[in-house]
């Protein structure tokens, strides 16, 4: 993860937004009534709930940035920089209850082709781009579905892209969701970094 003296090497990344649920209709489900039940208290309409994920460039390698089970993917190379409980802290003493952030060298991201309005260049910037490769090992292991920080907002996928993006210096006000939708989990991220100095590769 060292940033190479060749500058002509390739570095970007792309963010990836993905419908919640795609490939699997139980979570889309779930999701629906879940923002249904949330837009009722906010005196809203219900929005299209969205999963970010990012691929990432860097010289001859591109990665594969995203949350996911521990059990799903069985490749011993995914590229695993923390792991973390589900729901509650206690639960993540079994596997069924454990998360883990990738940063997956030559990796994928589940269901990308069914993303929406994606993918959205990010950066074209080595130093952006080495940051966040550099912001990925403090990632921290908070509970899935939980604000345990008091953000106003739960910890999840979104929250790991959008800390590790604001975190590593961009410009966090250019980068929204599709159209009427919305990424929970965003504002966790952000408010988080809002209360870290910025690192740097």
């Amino acid at each position: 993860m060292r940033v190479a003296d060749d500058l002509s090497l390739e570095a970007w990344i792309d963010l990836y937004w993905v419908p919640l649920g795609a490939g699997g209709n139980c979570v889309r489900f779930n999701g629906r009534v879940y923002e249904r039940v949330v837009a009722l208290r906010e005196r809203r309409p219900p929005s299209d709930l969205y999963h970010s994920g990012l691929q990432l460039r860097f010289d001859d390698t591109t990665y594969a940035i995203e949350m996911g089970p521990v059990w799903k993917v069985a490749d011993p190379h995914r590229g695993v920089v923390c792991q973390g409980p589900v729901g509650a802290p206690w639960l993540g003493r079994f596997r069924a209850f454990k998360y883990e952030v990738r940063c997956w060298p030559g990796g994928h991201i589940p269901d990308i082709t069914e993303a929406v309005d994606s993918p959205r260049r990010v950066t074209e910037d080595r130093m952006q781009v080495a940051a966040v490769l550099a912001v990925l090992r403090h990632v921290p292991s908070l509970t899935w579905g939980r604000d345990e920080l008091r953000t106003g907002d739960m910890w999840n996928s979104n929250s790991i892209v959008s800390w590790a993006l604001a975190r590593s210096g961009h410009d966090m006000g250019t980068i929204q969701p599709p159209a009427h939708g919305r990424a929970p989990g965003w504002k966790a991220g952000l408010t988080l970094a809002a209360r870290e100095q910025p690192i740097r590769a």
